[in-house]
């Protein structure tokens, strides 16, 4: 990997790492709102409500999961070299948004699950793009 492809993987994965910490504080200090903010979208675009209800058990599990994926982003930009940490986030992300998806359709077809869906998909195609380029030729 170049200096210059090490320094952006590396600012990228802090980056990524950052948000998915802010993320999981928001899941596990303000579930409501979260919750509520995707009620308040999801009736102008067509959606209907979000479940209302938060469950403490959800809550723990779902702060969890973005304590792994924080975990896993520190990885990259600790260990630009290792594949090991962007292949455990991608397949992450990738379970996250399939099972959004899959319950999108089976359970009622909420906003919430749609955009989990696509925002994890995206950002599992990303660390997929990213570990990639920084790739040596010969690896």
């Amino acid at each position: 990997m170049t200096e210059r492809a090490t320094a952006f993987y590396r600012t990228a994965s802090l980056a990524a790492a950052a948000v998915f910490a802010a993320v999981g504080l928001c899941f596990l200090l303000i579930p409501g709102r979260v919750l509520l903010f995707f009620t308040n979208l999801s009736g102008p675009v067509g959606f209907p409500s979000s479940p209302s209800a938060v469950s403490p058990f959800f809550v723990a599990l779902a702060a969890a999961y973005m304590y792994v994926v924080t975990v896993l982003a520190l990885g990259m930009y600790r260990h630009p070299e290792s594949r090991a940490y962007p292949s455990l986030l991608a397949q992450a992300k990738f379970a996250s948004a399939l099972m959004s998806l899959i319950l999108f359709v089976a359970a009622g077809r909420c906003l919430i699950l749609l955009a989990n869906g696509i925002v994890d998909g995206l950002i599992g195609l990303a660390v997929v793009a990213l570990a990639a380029r920084g790739r040596p030729k010969d690896a």
